[in-house]
């Protein structure tokens, strides 16, 4: 196997030429046979198989730095540079990141996972080199869905100024998750399509190197004159008008052509923008014809492109979904936003439905959550489904554009608590600690599905901003006989006792059950309440339960610094009340990729971490 020879950066360099084709196959194989048993993103990344050898066959590393933006494409970065072994634990706990990450290799040179970043970071890196007066290449890829991000054109702004050279690679292949939309992936239309002008200039620079003597003179000062053509046969020119030199298109598989594109980039002393075409899920078909199902996809049949899971119950996301379509047939002000997670924020069926009341705006969730503002000035009811950690973005835009209006826009916000094999840059633990901080805000969460389509009614009705915040995976459907009406700001009571009171914030309630088993066990017989508003806070129950409690405990799967156990906390010592508080949520730490059971258990997150560490408080304090 030629990829056998690959055990450390550049040795790709020392392959001949015709091992290239063999080689790019044989990562091919490798990438569909290893996800197909772990999981993780594969149509991106046989789309750029050709691409990434183009980069480490031109490029030394890791001297230059490549900057992947998102990160999700870079499996094949990592097999050149020697993390072969590392596939067989692929986004597992201790494993290789499915991103790439620069305390796993010296050839990472920037942590990735969120959209629209490495222009920013690789002018960074750029301005860096100048200052210390060193001399080597950085380059920074970026799919043609994130362009759709406005930090990307806020980087490519200040890299028009640059004296020295900077490479973006444009990675088009028209599509991010889903498909992509707007102005920006027209316009890449319009370039993918600009044959006359690609055509003309290989068939003139072709005829003219012909000539004798004169040609090569000819030809030197056609390309100096190339902007004016381009200007004449490619619509807009948007980047060598920001002052950008553009290069392309040029084929993505065509591993000669890259190579080409590639030395003629590293000889300017300016940005320049690589626009490469390639096709999503390259090689495996069932990943071209359906790149959305193979972006992350989890274990999988190779001769069918099958899910080896059967779908189960519901998700959380299936009841988020189901509830919005039917009330959008009941409310027709009701709109629905995404930037760009159609699938997997469930909104698909409302889209299709709903045409004129659906709005994917790309990878900007700064610019969703100001246009659900519009909306909701304007008179409608908009409700804007995104991933927790995404939201993250757009902090700015709740506070001024939203909350200090205290306009009626529901957040339908995905993923929250720990995500999973995505790991540190998707983990979902700050939603309801940054939330929380916001004047005009509610912030709900659920126990199970049925409060999930409770909560999302009440959302909808409400007439401020409000938050639903619910985690990835099967919903819950146990306490189905706990369903009392949500009223604002109100807890549920679940079961009573005396001594200890368990407050279990949404999902964690399946936890709190067990903890609540578990101390019964050994004849505490404890309250467990059901939070359901995180804010505001029931102070009233807080107050109440104070006269037969002396420990409160609560159990949230957010980070503990300004969560619901730091609420509970300042309102107890607030109001001097003779009660102890137990928080239990994610440390002052990132959590990195594994099982999300394996995670809560390092994050002592577990019921039987928290019933032991529950006894030994409790015990010490009756002794006391």
């Amino acid at each position: 196997m030629v990829l056998e020879k690959i055990q450390k950066a550049n040795d790709i360099k020392k392959l001949k030429p015709e091992e290239l084709e063999v080689l790019a196959q044989e990562i091919r194989d490798f990438l569909i046979e290893k996800i197909s048993v772990t999981g993780g993103h594969l149509a991106s990344n046989l789309g750029v198989v050709e691409l990434t050898m183009a980069m480490h066959l031109i490029f030394d590393l890791p001297e230059d730095k490549i900057i992947w933006d998102v990160g999700h494409q870079a499996y094949t970065h990592k097999l050149l540079t020697g993390r072969k072994a590392g596939f067989d634990d692929l986004r597992k706990y201790g494993g290789m990141s499915g991103f790439p990450k620069r305390k796993e290799s010296d050839c990472d040179a920037f942590d990735t996972g969120h959209s629209s970043t490495s222009i920013s970071a690789g002018l960074g890196y750029v301005e860096a080199r100048e200052i210390l007066g060193q001399d080597h290449k950085v380059i920074s890829v970026i799919g043609d869905g994130a362009m759709t991000g406005g930090m990307a054109y806020e980087a490519l702004n200040n890299a028009a100024g640059l004296k020295s050279n900077f490479i973006i690679v444009l990675n088009d292949n028209n599509m991010s998750i889903s498909e992509n939309v707007g102005g920006m992936s027209k316009y890449l239309d319009g370039l993918r399509t600009a044959s006359a002008y690609t055509g003309l200039k290989k068939g003139v620079e072709a005829a003219l190197g012909k000539l004798p003597y004169i040609g090569a003179r000819v030809t030197g000062h056609i390309r100096k004159a190339k902007s004016g053509i381009k200007q004449l046969f490619v619509p807009g020119m948007f980047f060598e008008d920001m002052g950008i030199t553009y290069l392309g298109p040029v084929d993505g598989h065509d591993l000669k052509a890259l190579c080409r594109a590639f030395r003629e980039a590293e000889k300017l002393q300016n940005a320049v923008l690589v626009h490469v075409i390639t096709t999503k899920g390259k090689g495996y078909l069932p990943a071209e014809k359906y790149p959305s199902q193979f972006h992350g996809t989890g274990p999988f049949d190779i001769e069918t492109g099958q899910a080896k899971e059967k779908a189960g119950e519901d998700s959380y996301t299936d009841v988020f979904s189901k509830v919005i379509y039917r009330e959008a047939k009941k409310e027709p002000k009701l709109v629905a936003i995404t930037a760009a997670m159609a699938g997997g924020t469930g909104l698909v069926p409302f889209s299709k439905t709903y045409r004129d009341r659906f709005f994917d705006v790309g990878i900007a969730e700064e610019h969703a959550v100001t246009f659900a503002a519009g909306l909701a000035a304007a008179g409608l009811k908009p409700v804007v489904a995104i991933y927790s950690s995404f939201l993250q973005r757009a902090y700015d835009q709740l506070i001024h554009d939203v909350c200090l209006q205290n306009l009626p826009v529901v957040f339908a916000i995905d993923r929250a608590g720990l995500v999973g094999s995505d790991g540190e840059t998707h983990q979902g633990v700050f939603d309801l600690s940054f939330l929380s901080t916001i004047p005009n805000m509610t912030v709900m969460a659920p126990k199970n599905k049925w409060e999930l389509a409770d909560m999302l009614r009440f959302a909808i009705q409400y007439p401020g901003p409000v938050a639903v915040r619910y985690p990835r995976g099967t919903a819950y459907t146990g306490l189905e006989e706990f369903r009392a009406p949500i009223e604002y700001g109100k807890s549920e009571v679940i079961q009573t006792g005396e001594g200890i009171v368990l407050l279990s914030v949404g999902h964690m309630m399946e936890t709190a059950l067990q903890v609540s088993d578990s101390l019964r066990e050994r004849g505490i017989q404890s309250t467990l309440v059901n939070s359901r508003f995180v804010k505001p806070v029931d102070e009233k129950l807080l107050e109440e339960l104070s006269k037969l409690h002396t420990l409160y405990v609560t159990i949230e799967e957010n980070v503990l610094a300004g969560g619901y156990g730091a609420q509970v906390l300042a309102y107890v010592e607030k109001k001097r009340l003779p009660v102890q508080v137990e928080s239990f949520g994610i440390p002052d730490e990132y959590v990195e990729h594994g099982n999300i059971e394996v995670l809560r258990k390092e994050v002592m997150l577990d019921a039987d971490t928290i019933t032991e560490r529950i006894l030994s408080v409790y015990q010490k304090r009756q002794q006391e």
